[in-house]
């Protein structure tokens, strides 16, 4: 049985394309919710995206290497990659394994378009 996530996408009008997640990535999932992702995001040349976590409740060790995955991606074509409104929980995972060191974490979505809109 597939665990429920949603993820809406939106893009502001400074090009920055946001994915809003919204509860669990586990391994019923994560193969089909990230290569649309990735298929969204396109060319990733000069690509700003960013993920608004804030109604994501646990994420497993495979989700964390596509966004590991994609931050590098980004980063080679010269883009923007972030994380906004991490939960304690997921913070702290993500933490742990370094992505909070190597990708920009914000507050909010307005303070990320902003930084990353420049």
């Amino acid at each position: 049985m597939l665990t429920q996530l949603e993820v809406n996408k939106s893009v502001t009008n400074t090009g920055v394309k946001i994915f809003a997640f919204k509860g669990e990535l586990d391994e019923t999932n994560v193969d089909t919710t990230f290569p649309n992702i990735i298929g969204d995001i396109g060319d990733f040349a000069h690509s700003k995206t960013l993920f608004d976590l804030r109604e994501l409740t646990y994420l497993n060790s495979k989700s964390i290497g596509y966004i590991a995955d994609i931050a590098q991606r980004t980063e080679d074509g010269g883009g923007k990659f972030g994380l906004c409104h991490l939960s304690s929980e997921v913070h702290d995972t993500l933490d742990l394994v370094g992505i909070t060191s190597i990708v920009p974490v914000y507050e909010s979505t307005e303070i990320a378009v902003t930084e990353m809109s420049k």
